[in-house]
This record gives C-alpha cells, sequence and structure tokens, in this order.
C-alpha cells in the first residue's frame, strides 16, 4: 500500500508544485481541475493512470512522466455516461508520444463500444519529438477513430491551451470545437515558421487565437471568456444530444404550452422586404421558453444555426439572418448550414428551417472562391437528410436560394409559408424590369408603367398561394400559430422512416 500511494501521489501531483502554479499564472487549470469542473461531483474513473513512456532516447531513458501527460476515463455529466482525455500540460508541456496516444485510443474505443459522447481537453506542445515516428503514429491512430466514430458517438473538442501541428486535425474531425479567449491556440505553423517562410508577422492570438477561429476561419463553434464558462457551455450543449446514433435526443420539462399562440410573431416580420430584422426574436418566440443555443454565433452570421426544443424535444433550426448581408447565402454560410443539418441527421434531431433569402451573395469573390461546390453542399445534405424536416418561408425566398433552404422538392416532409411570403425566381422588381422591359421603355410614364408591372406580377406569381395552388407549399398559416402547428407536425412526422438507394456512401461536393 506506501508504493501505491507513493505512485498515485506522484501522478496526482502532475508536473509539480511551480509547473501548476505557471498553468494556474497563465489563467488556466490543469487537466484534473477541468475533469472535475466537467464531470458530476465524484464520478470520474481513471484509466491508464500508471501508464509511462517507453522512450529512450534524448533524455527520456529513466525519465518520470506522470500518466504520460494525459488523464484519460469516464463518468457521468448530468448522469449520463461521457468517456474523456484532458492533456496536462504541467508533465512535459502535454506533448503526444507513443503511450499518451495509447492512452486516449482505449478511452475511444471504449466511448465508441459503449455508445458514449467523447470530449477530448487539448492542451499541449505537439508531438514528442523525442519519440519521432511513434508519436506520428499515435496521431494517426486517433484520426482514424475520430473517422469510424463520426455519426455514430457525439465527439467535442476543446482547446484549453496551444493544438498546434498534425494534433489540430483531431479536433477538426470532430463535431464541435470549444475554445477559450486569450489561452487557447490552434495553428499548423506557427508564426516563427511563417516569418521564416513568408516574411509575414502575426501574433499566435491573430493566427489561431479563439476569436480567429470563431469569427473567421469557421474552424471553432463555441467562444468562451473562460474555463468555467467553456465548461458550462459543453455541459449545455451535451443537454441537447443524443448519446450516440441510435438514441434519441434527451426529454427535458418544460412548463411552455405546446399550444401557445404568439401574436407578435405577426408583426415580427416587416412588410417592406429589404427592411432587416433579427431571425433570432422569431426563433426564440417559438420554441420552448425561449430558449436557444446558437452553434458557430460569430462565424457567417447571415446564417443562424442552433439547439432548440419543442415540448421538450431537441430541434436543429437552420435560419436566414436579415440583418447581415440581407440573409443571401454565401461560401461561408453554405459550408456552415450544411455541416450543421448533417450532423443533425446523424444523431435524429428534426430540423425546422426558417427562410428569408434574396438567393446567393452575388460578386467575383465568391464565383471564383467557388460558391457552386459550396452552395451545393446544402443541397447535399438537406436531400441527405432522413430526419422530418419543415421548413417555413418567413418573407423572401428566391431562386436557388428558395431550394436550398429545404423546399418541398429537395425533401421537406412539410412546406410551410406565412402571409406575406414572396416565393419567385427573382424580386419582383428585377422580374418585372426582364418581362417587361419594351413596355416599361415604349410607355409614356415608364416609371408608372414600371411601378403598375411590378404590382401585376406581385399579384400573379409572387405570392405563397400560387405556390401553395400547385402543392410547393403545404398551407400559409397564422404566424401566431407557428408553435402549436410544428409541435403537431413533429409528432407526426415522429415515426418516419425513408427507404434509400443502397450504396457505401455518397459523393458530397466537398
Amino acid at each position: 500500500m506506501l508504493e501505491f500511494r507513493r505512485r498515485l501521489e506522484k501522478i496526482l501531483a502532475g508536473g509539480g508544485a511551480e509547473a501548476v502554479a505557471r498553468q494556474h499564472e497563465r489563467g488556466k487549470w490543469t487537466a484534473r481541475e477541468r475533469l472535475a469542473a466537467l464531470f458530476d461531483e465524484g464520478s470520474f474513473q481513471e484509466l491508464d493512470a500508471f501508464v509511462t513512456h517507453r522512450g529512450t532516447e534524448f533524455g527520456l531513458a529513466g525519465r518520470e512522466v506522470p500518466g504520460d501527460a494525459v488523464v484519460t476515463g469516464f463518468g457521468t455529466v448530468d448522469g449520463r455516461l461521457v468517456y474523456a482525455f484532458a492533456q496536462d500540460f504541467t508533465v512535459l508541456g502535454g506533448s503526444l508520444g507513443e503511450m499518451h496516444a495509447k492512452k486516449i485510443q482505449k478511452c475511444m474505443d471504449l466511448a465508441l463500444k459503449t455508445g458514449a459522447p467523447f470530449i477530448g481537453i487539448n492542451d499541449s506542445g505537439g508531438a514528442r519529438i523525442q519519440e519521432g515516428v511513434d508519436a506520428l503514429d499515435g496521431f494517426a491512430g486517433i484520426f482514424r477513430r475520430n473517422t469510424l466514430a463520426s455519426g455514430v458517438i457525439p465527439q467535442i473538442s476543446v482547446i484549453m491551451g496551444p493544438c498546434a501541428g498534425g494534433a489540430v486535425y483531431s479536433p477538426a474531425l470532430t463535431d464541435f470545437v470549444f475554445m477559450v479567449d486569450k489561452t487557447s491556440q490552434m495553428f499548423i505553423t506557427g508564426p516563427d515558421v511563417i516569418k521564416a517562410v513568408t516574411g509575414e508577422t502575426v501574433t499566435f492570438e491573430e493566427l489561431g487565437g479563439a476569436l480567429t477561429h470563431n469569427q473567421r476561419s469557421g474552424v471553432a463553434h463555441f467562444f468562451a471568456r473562460d474555463e468555467a464558462e467553456c465548461i458550462a457551455q459543453i455541459k449545455r450543449l451535451l443537454s441537447f444530444l443524443p448519446s450516440n446514433n441510435l438514441e434519441d435526443p434527451p426529454l427535458r420539462r418544460t412548463s411552455d404550452p405546446l399550444t401557445r399562440l404568439e401574436p407578435g410573431l405577426r408583426e415580427a416580420v416587416p412588410p417592406e422586404a429589404n427592411r432587416p430584422y433579427d431571425v433570432r426574436a422569431i426563433i426564440r418566440a417559438v420554441f420552448d421558453d425561449g430558449d436557444f443555443f446558437e452553434v458557430q454565433e460569430r462565424f457567417a452570421q447571415n446564417a443562424v444555426v442552433g439547439f432548440a426544443r419543442l415540448g421538450g424535444r431537441t430541434v436543429g433550426v437552420v435560419a436566414n439572418q436579415p440583418r447581415v448581408l440581407a440573409g443571401t447565402l454565401d461560401i461561408d454560410a453554405s459550408d456552415k448550414i450544411a455541416r450543421f443539418v448533417r450532423f443533425c441527421d446523424a444523431f435524429n434531431i428534426p430540423l425546422v428551417t426558417l427562410v428569408d433569402t434574396p438567393g446567393y451573395l452575388p460578386g467575383k469573390v465568391q464565383e471564383t472562391g467557388g460558391i457552386i461546390r459550396h452552395g451545393a453542399k446544402v443541397l447535399y445534405a438537406y436531400a441527405e437528410a432522413t430526419v422530418p424536416k419543415v421548413s417555413i418561408v418567413l418573407r423572401k425566398a428566391y431562386g436557388g436560394a428558395y431550394i436550398a433552404m429545404c423546399c418541398r422538392g429537395l425533401g421537406a416532409d412539410l412546406a410551410w409559408a406565412w402571409p406575406g411570403a414572396e416565393i419567385a425566381v427573382m424580386g419582383a422588381e428585377g422580374a418585372a424590369n426582364i418581362i417587361f422591359r419594351n413596355e416599361i421603355a415604349e410607355a409614356e410614364d415608364p416609371a408608372e408603367a414600371r411601378a403598375r408591372k411590378i404590382a401585376e406580377y406581385r399579384e400573379k406569381l409572387y405570392n405563397p398561394y400560387v405556390a401553395a395552388g400547385r402543392g410547393y407549399i403545404d398551407a400559409v398559416i397564422d404566424p401566431a400559430e407557428t408553435r402549436p402547428l410544428l409541435a403537431q407536425a413533429l409528432a407526426a412526422l415522429a415515426g418516419k422512416r425513408e427507404d434509400r438507394p443502397a450504396k457505401k456512401h455518397g459523393n458530397i461536393p466537398l
């Protein structure tokens, strides 16, 4: 017992008091402190605590490396089983070597076998260069497991320190990435290498900080001001998700009645086609208790995606945001929507799509950047999804963007429109200018003729009743009744089954 206690104390001490103090000075918790905050009190069971490296080169021989710089194990989060690892930066900078990787791989295998979410807390200087190719092979084994687990169990990556080089690809393969302001960085090559190769001068924060990856690159999905807020966000996300792809999302009690009407929604969308509004207000008015957990809030803000509940059941919400770029679809918004739709489909989460878009964002940058290819991802994701899908046109739904936002023909089980909806190939002004060009030009008063033709086009082709008359819209609904009607629809679609052609997998336009 004395030997056991001696060894255990060394492991629990990590890199020692001085290393722990330096970690705290940086505004960071230790690996064990992070796991203690994440898991229910007393529930975490550590795996492979006594595992250590087998390196013999460059000073590793005989060197004690507690836990080989990573803590792995399982426990409960809000009573549900979760597996996790946390790299220990106080021990060899949290560097990944052969046995470090094997500990993570074993934990991932157990998560997959038991159908439990897997969380990786990254805080590492990268591959342990003293172990050479053994470290590289360790990363490869992790990446392969990330891929095999994709769509089977939720995988969450938490960046709470540096994550550089090949290490960044495991988080990139997972479903959600969390980052903490000022203490998280992700990059392939650091500022020194970039300076040497390209001559560019860039800081760690500019290159791969939390704000950069949440606002510009889209690599990260959540931004936290500190580690406590980050842990709270992780727990909130887990509350919406099932443990695996064979389960339904957890049911949460709510006192918000499904029959609740919301008369304010009748005035929520301005009648003027070009006047902006915040679609989040509509989302909060429709779903339980005004609760909406937005994903990638700072990235591609012309699209809004996230999780809400209806009658206590998780729903994935996708919406255009008229406040930003008029709600147009661009390259980044397309990627954001497609990825979210595919996650929801993999984990049995119904999709509600709120449509208000004038089309795709025009411009040379978008076209040469591949808006065709990126836009096709949205089409593919929605058409591929087999979960219940309900789409509601709030105001504008023009051209190809009408199709992309899950119209009836693309696979929506139910497609509705609010009374002020405008469904057409393009805006009435542009359409009238093309169709009636000669009449307008030859008229005594071209301005009056143009206004008359625009009104004529609106009346005959622009309103939702035209689409409803052809069966493309299942119903034109009173906005105040959106919540109860959605609740009825999703209940009716709960047993939905679809037969698809047998194939190994499709070829999404990546």
